[in-house]
């Protein structure tokens, strides 16, 4: 995949999601509240929060996920090591499948 494809397909992501909070606006205010506290910076920074999140998308199998979070640690300033190690935990959690999500977060994380 090149870099052109991982924004395009982030992009896609993003627009899937803004169509749907038109859809439902009450529901995604609510969403976007959420995930506003979730990733704040507290004991966790910002950018370890994204990473913990990518890990997760990564044991769950979300793609669209992956990319977000990916995108968004990497906004925050996470360096590919410390994703490394928070792949390695979704590895750790998520087995066989996660092995195979976590490439496609490096490959995201390198052409992002």
């Amino acid at each position: 995949m090149t870099e052109v494809d991982v924004r395009s397909k982030l992009k896609a992501a993003k627009a899937r999601m803004g169509g749907f909070a038109k859809s439902a606006p009450d529901l995604m205010k609510g969403f976007a509240a959420i995930s506003a506290v979730a990733t704040r910076q507290g004991h966790f920074s910002a950018s370890d929060r994204e990473l913990l999140a990518t890990a997760i998308a990564v044991a769950s199998g979300c793609e669209d996920c992956i990319l977000y979070h990916v995108d968004a640690a990497k906004r925050h300033g996470a360096e590919e090591a410390a994703l490394v190690e928070a792949l390695e935990v979704a590895v750790e959690m998520g087995g066989g499948p996660a092995v195979m999500y976590a490439g496609k977060a490096m490959e995201a994380f390198r052409e992002l």
